[in-house]
């Protein structure tokens, strides 16, 4: 794991969490963005904490760089002071699997850290309908049942079915137990449907389903 943060106390913090985990080490540190970029060259890390307001290069350009260049790993968690929609969006639009406040407990900054290198996202479910309701307001023109069939179309019925069970905030669990599926099928199901649609996360397939009309907005999405 990469700790990234100007703030030589915030990374000492975080690297004392984190190194007293058995499954968690911290193998190396960057005090900005350009500093980071290069480090993921050199290092093998699987999660990369990102602060935001960094000199020579901030956060989110550092993550876009980052994901550009290494698509699958690392992960990068931004962690930020802000809760602010323009650092939201602009983040997950970088590639960021996910979004913390860092005044966040530690255990649920470590329960965070093991979901994005699993291959979730952890966005909390006010910035999941703020992210929705950002692209709704972006979303093509057309007739909804035109724009649903032409989203839906490079999907199996039973990927279908897994899209519109994720959209609705359920588990891989709660999905397998409605659909009647092992847990691993549902996996590969929403692996295949990421690679179909290109999109890169949960986060996104939920935002997709929102902005094609698979679901509605009125339907208050829970945390993906």
């Amino acid at each position: 794991m990469l700790i990234v943060d100007d703030q030589e106390l915030m990374r000492t913090g975080f690297r004392m969490i984190i190194d007293a985990q058995a499954d968690m080490t911290v193998v190396g540190e960057a005090a900005d963005g350009a500093a980071a970029v290069t480090l993921t060259d050199r290092v093998d890390a699987d999660v990369v904490l990102m602060d935001v307001r960094m000199p020579r290069l901030d956060g989110v350009e550092a993550t876009r760089q980052i994901t550009n260049a290494h698509p699958h790993t690392p992960k990068v968690l931004i962690l930020t002071t802000f809760d602010l929609d323009e650092y939201v969006f602009a983040g997950l639009g970088a590639g960021a699997s996910g979004f913390l406040l860092k005044d966040v407990p530690a255990n649920e900054l470590l329960r965070a850290i093991r979901t994005v290198a699993a291959g979730d996202s952890v966005v909390g479910p006010t910035v999941t309908r703020r992210l929705i309701e950002h692209y709704l307001a972006h979303a093509p023109a057309g007739d909804p049942d035109q724009r649903r069939a032409v989203a839906l179309a490079p999907l199996t019925q039973r990927e279908q079915d897994v899209l519109l069970a994720l959209a609705e905030g359920q588990s891989n669990a709660e999905i397998g137990e409605e659909l009647y599926l092992s847990e691993a099928t549902v996996k590969s199901h929403v692996g295949h449907i990421l690679t179909k649609l290109g999109l890169r996360d949960r986060v996104q397939a939920v935002v997709y389903a929102y902005r094609h009309d698979i679901v509605q907005l009125d339907e208050s999405p829970p945390p993906p």
